[in-house]
This record gives C-alpha cells, sequence and structure tokens, in this order.
C-alpha cells in the first residue's frame, strides 16, 4: 500500500515560523485520513528527516520560506526544484536540510517518488509573536494545495463533519483569524 507523508516544518514558538505545524493541527481538525496518510508536526528537523520521508510514495511538507516575495506569498516547490539547488552552507544543527535528506533517501534506494514543499513567504520570526496576518491569509490556499496534492496522487480524505479541537497551544490566532481563512 503506498504512503504518505504531510509534514509541518517549523518552531512554534517563533512567529511565523509556526505556519507549517499550525497548518498541520487544522488538517488534523478537519479532515480525515486513511493510515496510509501520516500528518506530522516535525518540528526543527535536521538531518532527522530523513528518516521520516525514505520509503514514503509521497511527501507533502508546509513551512515558511524566506524570500524575496511579499509576506504570505504561496510558493510551490517539487522534488526536482528542491534537489536542483546546492544545499545552502548549515548554521547550526537544527537548519532544515531537505535537499541533504533527500539526497540521502536516494542513496539509500529510498527516495519518495513524489515531493512537494508548500511554502509561504513569513514575515516575523520573534518569539511569541503571532502569525502575522498576511501569512495567516495563506494558510486556506496553502491547506487546498496540500489537499488538491494529495487528491492528484490517488489518496483518499475527507472533511468532518464536525470539526475536533485543533489544539493550537501555542497561539491564540484561531479566534484572531477570519473564520474564511480556516
Amino acid at each position: 500500500m503506498k504512503s504518505a507523508l504531510i509534514g509541518g516544518i517549523g518552531n512554534v514558538l517563533l512567529g511565523d515560523d509556526a505556519v507549517g505545524p499550525y497548518i498541520i493541527r487544522l488538517l488534523e481538525s478537519q479532515y480525515e485520513f486513511p493510515q496510509n496518510v501520516e500528518l506530522a508536526d516535525l518540528g526543527t528537523p535536521a538531518l532527522d528527516l530523513t528518516h521520516r520521508v525514505a520509503g514514503r510514495d509521497a511527501v507533502i511538507l508546509v513551512d515558511s520560506v524566506a524570500c524575496d516575495q511579499a509576506p504570505g506569498t504561496l510558493l510551490l516547490y517539487r522534488k526536482e526544484d528542491i534537489v536542483r539547488q546546492a544545499p545552502p552552507p548549515r548554521l547550526d544543527p537544527h537548519s532544515p536540510a531537505l535537499s541533504e535528506c533527500l539526497m540521502a533517501a536516494e542513496m539509500l534506494g529510498a527516495s519518495p517518488k513524489s515531493v512537494l514543499l508548500v511554502g509561504i513567504v513569513g514575515k516575523c520570526y520573534e518569539p511569541g509573536q503571532p502569525l502575522d496576518a498576511a501569512v495567516g491569509c495563506a494558510v486556506r490556499p496553502a491547506m487546498d494545495a496540500i489537499l488538491q496534492e494529495l487528491a492528484l496522487l490517488g489518496f483518499a480524505f475527507h472533511k468532518r463533519d464536525l470539526p475536533l479541537e485543533p489544539g493550537i497551544w501555542w497561539a491564540e490566532r484561531e479566534t484572531a483569524l477570519p473564520t474564511a481563512q480556516i
């Protein structure tokens, strides 16, 4: 049976860096997924991400990204986009190491067939800060991109009749975001 990982990357205590885990919690609360689709808050992984992606048919990750685009811009990166770039120098042992992990999985003969990184351009990474409003407005489109990718890959899911409490303990943002966005 094919398997998929939907992983949220980020530190929940650092403002917009929390958007990955935030989206994972919302997906878990609003949708039901079969056992072959794992949703996980991956925190701030380094090379240990390799064991989470190796052997999967599909990996969909969501994370904040830094670039010249406006905060809240949604960017989609495919496996080819990620491994094409030379890995940037790692500043500490917890720096994201996605390209290195994919290369390691490839060397092990266990690279995922499909990889999608759903990136949301962040604005504020200060401790204790909530998601920036522009980043919050990108939450629903990011969720839609994840669900669309799952459907294209043939993975089943369905919307819950009654959403569960998302358990976003690190932020009060679920009430501050416009309900149409989540």
